[in-house]
């Protein structure tokens, strides 16, 4: 079916954060700065990465490409966003919202199963390292990806094919900061029943598979490290996988609370805060919390400096 005959709507007016005019220049600055912040250090840990053979093993391949999703993921709509708060209108073309919901969908989804995939990673490392090299070959590595993004590939596709089944006839302002799911179905004037459904389903079994992995290994990984005899060991395993569980858990945490709530529980902009959670500040703290509580990385970052000094 041509675009044409899905659609009477030919762009979307997006209402932004907030529409108190007072916070737009602050928040333009605040999410300015996190968005520096996300590309120079997940930028910044995919080029160590890739420059140091000290760190071409199975943890930071997966470490890169939590970075590479990160990257991208901001890159999708933050720009857009940034360019909002400083705009009188904010619109968005219908092809421009598709494909911002689409690739959205993509890297949202890919981070989950990165993640997962990480902490399976650690599991394999700390509770069977005899079978670490085996278990964790490059080849087990690059299938974890590859599976993992066409996973993320059929997902955005059915959530994008679904939502340009929809038509779309007066209403056309968005009432969030980007082209999300549950905000476009929202302006369709038909019936939207089955895309819920939708949403349910392939949302749950995208946060459920993934969090239930993540937690069961690092609850064995727990469980290894209350074993151990040393006492420096034991703290600094608790004080990493602390904040690796926190990371995740504000992830998934808070869009299981913007996907999986009951319709009338929330109004949408309580949705809004919700969703800075999973866009902006988890791929803000990545890099910090895998880089800068890692010492093979701030050796990395130490000796790259020193080469480039003149």
């Amino acid at each position: 079916m041509a675009l044409g005959n899905v659609s009477f709507v030919t762009e979307f007016i997006l209402m932004g954060l907030t529409d108190q005019s007072d916070l737009q220049l602050p928040l333009f600055f605040i999410f300015l700065v996190m968005y520096i912040i996300i590309v120079l250090g997940n930028l910044g840990l995919m080029t160590l990465i890739g420059l140091n053979s000290n760190l071409q093993t199975p943890m930071y391949f997966f470490l890169f490409n939590l970075s590479f999703v990160d990257l991208c993921y901001s890159t999708v709509f933050t720009p857009k966003m940034l360019v909002n708060f400083v705009s009188e209108k904010n619109i968005i073309s219908f092809r421009g919202c598709m494909a911002q919901l689409y690739f959205f969908c993509f890297f949202a989804i890919s981070e989950c199963y990165v993640l997962a995939s990480m902490a399976y990673d650690r599991y394999v490392a700390i509770c069977n390292p005899l079978m670490y090299s085996i278990a964790m070959s490059p080849k087990v590595c690059a299938s974890l990806m590859l599976v993992s993004y066409l996973i993320s590939f059929s997902k955005a596709m059915i959530h994008t094919g679904f939502m340009l089944r929809l038509t779309f006839c007066n209403a056309n302002t968005i009432n969030h900061y980007f082209c999300d799911i549950l905000p476009v179905l929202q302006l369709s004037c038909t019936d939207t029943h089955i895309n819920e459904l939708v949403v349910v389903i392939v949302v749950g079994i995208t946060l459920v598979v993934p969090s239930f992995t993540i937690f069961v290994s690092y609850g064995f990984i727990i469980a290894s490290v209350l074993r151990m005899s040393s006492t420096e060991g034991r703290s600094k395993a608790f004080s990493t996988c602390s904040s690796h569980i926190v990371a995740v858990s504000l992830f998934f945490g808070s869009a299981a609370f913007m996907y999986l709530k009951p319709s009338s529980s929330m109004s949408m902009d309580q949705g809004k805060i919700s969703s800075v959670f999973y866009t902006s500040v988890v791929p803000m703290m990545n890099p910090l919390i895998y880089s800068l509580r890692n010492k093979d990385v701030k050796l990395a970052l130490r000796k790259t400096l020193g080469r480039t000094k003149f």
